[in-house]
């Protein structure tokens, strides 16, 4: 059945529900360019403002999914299962997990993206590793996937190409936080990639794009449907991003934090989150018999590190570069850090140069922050709270500016600490 643009507009800018065949019309003609920009605008912002059913939020996935390939992993000797973050601030828990998770007998095909505004990507945290690639083809993916175990990569070009266009075009015209647009996105893209297993880490806070719980449980409630209804194994976490995870924000201080929890030690926030999703991912992929905690102790985690990072080029012996200049904000007062904002702490990150403002800038691989005290730690006036990083010293000023008012120093009885993991959704 032919239709049109405006008509497609029209139906959801008057709250109709769109048929099946609009939406696999309107996806496909946009996708070969036959529905213009400016059109397609007109429709998210519908979309926004006026949501979607189960059912349109499901066809829109399917729709996406089918312009595209869908991989196929059945041919692989162990189960596979993936993760997939929201984003934050100092999230690098995909670096620990994907070869803790490839230790305990599961396949991780890990396609990831890169950072945009605050939030930090993982293709940027891995690329300050000497060596190392982000683009596989899907033969070398596989063939890695059966050797190492586990795989960290950009996702190819064939891969539910609609999304890419409909991401950008999301990113330029106010659409992003519509909870429809952000499910179709993920999942089409998660489904079409083949895993058995998915288990999504939702995030909330003011550092998350997910601001308050009834959101992200309605987000992850969502992903958790379209997943299920297509075969896949899903469930959700729901985790606290108002305060960012660990003690480094920005991409090669997040890889050195990431070698310290794969070395046994690190934050312990960072420790209790990978462990929590590789529990999550090794249930559903049918491994649940397996205690990740054991592979972090006894080494095996970095050994897979070490075989993943090598399998892309990377030099896992050569020292990660450091920035040319730092600055030290010491404590103003002495006391308990009762609050630490993520989105001030991203911010800063930002503005050092660990992140870009549009797609095609580049990142600093050295620059980023490093908090010496998390919530609930006793701070000295004068000690160092925070160390800047980066190659430019003219950011340092618009950094600082990002982080006044982003922590507060007080009385440690009147602390109560937030759990890292709020709810389970699947």
């Amino acid at each position: 059945m032919a239709h049109d643009a405006v008509e497609v507009i029209g139906a959801k800018r008057d709250r109709q529900e769109l048929s099946d065949s609009q939406i696999d019309w309107v996806v496909e003609a946009y996708t070969r360019g036959d529905v213009a920009d400016e059109q397609m605008s007109a429709l998210l912002m519908a979309i926004l403002l006026n949501g979607m059913s189960r059912r349109e939020i499901g066809r829109w996935t399917s729709a996406m999914i089918a312009s595209g390939e869908r991989m196929d992993f059945s041919s692989l000797s162990r189960p596979t299962a993936d993760k997939h973050s929201t984003g934050g601030v100092g999230d690098k828990i995909t670096l620990p997990l994907a070869p803790l998770v490839a230790a305990c007998g599961v396949a991780v095909p890990q396609l990831s993206g890169r950072g945009l505004g605050h939030t930090g990507g993982t293709l940027d945290k891995l690329e300050s590793i000497p060596g190392w690639r982000a683009t596989l083809s899907n033969e070398e993916m596989l063939a890695q996937l059966e050797s190492v175990g586990a795989v960290v990569c950009a996702a190819g070009d064939g891969l539910a190409p609609a999304d890419k266009k409909l991401y950008a075009l999301r990113d330029v015209t106010g659409t992003v936080p519509a909870i429809p647009l952000i499910a179709t996105s993920i999942m089409s893209k998660k489904i079409a990639e083949g895993t058995g297993a998915l288990v999504l880490d939702v995030k909330v806070g003011t550092g998350a794009f997910m601001r308050t719980v009834d959101e992200a449980h309605e987000l992850a409630t969502t992903m958790v449907a379209l997943g299920q209804d297509a075969g896949v194994a899903t469930v959700a976490l729901l985790t606290d991003m108002s305060t960012p995870l660990g003690l480094t924000a920005g991409n090669a201080v997040e890889v050195q934090e990431s070698l310290e929890v794969l070395a046994g030690g690190g934050p312990a926030d960072v420790v209790e989150l990978t462990v929590a999703l590789a529990r999550e991912m090794l249930a559903a992929a049918g491994r649940g018999d397996v205690d990740p905690a054991d592979k972090l102790s006894d080494g095996s985690a970095m050994d897979a590190w070490r075989a993943m990072i090598s399998a892309q080029g990377g030099d896992v012996d050569a020292s990660l570069p450091t920035s040319r200049e730092t600055h030290v904000v010491p404590a103003p007062a002495s006391g308990t850090l009762t609050r630490l904002d993520a989105l001030a702490v991203g911010l800063a990150a930002w503005r050092l140069g660990a992140g870009r403002a549009r797609k095609e800038d580049a990142v600093q691989a050295g620059a980023g922050v490093v908090w010496h005290a998390r919530p609930g730690d006793e701070v000295t006036e004068g000690r160092p709270l925070f160390t800047l990083h980066t190659d430019e010293p003219e950011r340092f000023e618009r950094a600082l500016e990002s982080l006044e008012g982003g922590f507060d120093i007080g009385d440690g009885s009147a602390f109560t600490p937030t759990p890292l993991v709020i709810d389970r959704v699947g």
